[in-house]
């Protein structure tokens, strides 16, 4: 059954500091076309939401985290089946400290 996929606000200022990030110290180009494949990267779960692998690092939650790796990134993601949707919870750069990723809590 396909899924709606739905971003948090939290994702959505995420995306917008990596786009910032590269149009400044990359360019205009490169930001959109980074942050453009990692939107596209979700869309394989509206009919595969189970493909991520489980967060470990947030099995403190009520929700069951997993995740996808698009190149420095991790997609980070949850299957709310009450209102039957993906829920893009963050876009955590894999080369912070991973202590970082409980930051939304």
């Amino acid at each position: 059954m396909v899924k709606e996929v739905y971003w948090t606000n939290f994702a959505k200022k995420e995306l917008k500091k990596i786009f910032e990030y590269y149009k400044e110290n990359a360019n205009q180009e490169f930001a959109e076309t980074l942050t453009t494949n990692i939107v596209q990267e979700t869309v394989k779960l509206k009919k595969h939401p189970l493909l991520g692998q489980e967060e470990e690092l947030l099995t403190d939650r009520p929700q069951d985290f997993r995740y996808l790796l698009y190149k420095n990134y991790k997609i980070i993601y949850w299957i709310n089946s009450v209102k039957n949707r993906i829920e893009i919870s963050d876009i955590f750069d894999c080369r912070q400290n991973p202590e970082k990723l409980g930051r939304n809590k």
